[in-house]
């Protein structure tokens, strides 16, 4: 398999042989369509080539015309996008992969996950799988499973996901997850590394004792910390100086005494939606999109 190569950056080899950027760069709730557009573009200048946004995001267009207008050849990228719940289904996924191409401006996506574990989660699946073995998606993957679904999904399909993108940050770091998906050789890839700019996370004493003797800042730390650890990471920002900030980690290390300063603030408590909650659940299931 010829790899794609992604200049002065660490990558994680997929458990299908395709190498996928360490850190790459998320658009969620980016709703302003122009400052998404330049956010992707100045990441790319920046030198991210990682780029994730999905269908419920409504953002792809924006997304796609900055990879057109980035200046950086599209085999030089690596783009990622997520089906809704919405579009569950083998036939219905069909057709949703093809608009979010079109939405793209793209004759194949780098990966394509599920973005929740709800509805005919197992049917959508299918449809993936053959759009994987057609060449049209290089990597397909899920977000949100926990290990019975994705245990699930494992009894039921033929293709193993390569990632599991999930709810992860030092204050809710999921090691049974974390151990499940390394035991299956499965990339966990955190949203939200940041936790979502929390307060007593970012102020964190301890962490800005670390980021100190580095000459860095908190968030740096943390996302230096998600990298050592494996993660393939998906940090965003729509502010110039702090897309680089977030790019500029790799060029300090973290010791274990660190490592583990970080892993100590784990509290076990969501910030965000559990896939485990039915009322969310069905909430998700009856949510119809303009996608």
């Amino acid at each position: 398999m010829q790899q794609k190569t992604y200049t002065g950056q660490p990558v994680i080899r997929l458990n299908n042989g395709v190498d996928i950027p360490a850190l790459g760069f998320g658009v969620w709730q980016m709703e302003d369509l122009q400052e998404c557009e330049n956010a992707v573009i100045k990441a790319i200048e920046v030198g991210y080539r990682m780029i994730d946004t999905a269908s419920i995001y409504l953002n792809e267009t924006a997304v796609g015309n900055a990879v057109k207008n980035s200046g950086v050849d599209r085999e030089e990228l690596f783009i990622t996008s997520k089906l809704w719940v919405q579009d569950h289904g083998y036939e219905k996924a069909k057709s949703a992969f093809q608009r979010t191409l079109d939405r793209l401006q793209l004759d194949y996506l780098d990966m394509y996950l599920l973005h929740w574990p709800f509805g005919d989660f197992l049917g959508a699946w299918k449809a993936l799988e053959e759009l994987y073995h057609e060449g049209k998606i290089k990597a397909i993957g899920v977000c949100n499973f926990t290990i019975e679904k994705m245990e699930e999904l494992k009894e039921n399909s033929k293709v193993l996901p390569v990632i599991n993108q999930i709810e992860l940050h030092p204050i809710f770091q999921q090691k049974e997850l974390q151990v499940y998906d390394r035991e299956n050789n499965i990339v966990t890839q955190p949203w939200s590394p940041l936790g979502n700019g929390n307060t007593g996370l970012l102020d964190n004493d301890k962490l800005k004792e670390i980021a100190s003797k580095y000459n860095k800042t908190v968030a740096q730390v943390i996302l230096r910390w998600h990298l050592q650890e494996g993660f393939c990471v998906i940090p965003k920002s729509v502010t110039p100086s702090r897309i680089e900030e977030n790019f500029n980690v790799f060029d300090f290390e973290l010791t274990e005494d660190e490592m583990n300063v970080v892993r100590s603030l784990d509290t076990g408590k969501r910030l965000f939606f559990d896939p485990k909650d039915p009322t969310w659940e069905q909430k998700m299931l009856n949510s119809v999109a303009d996608i």
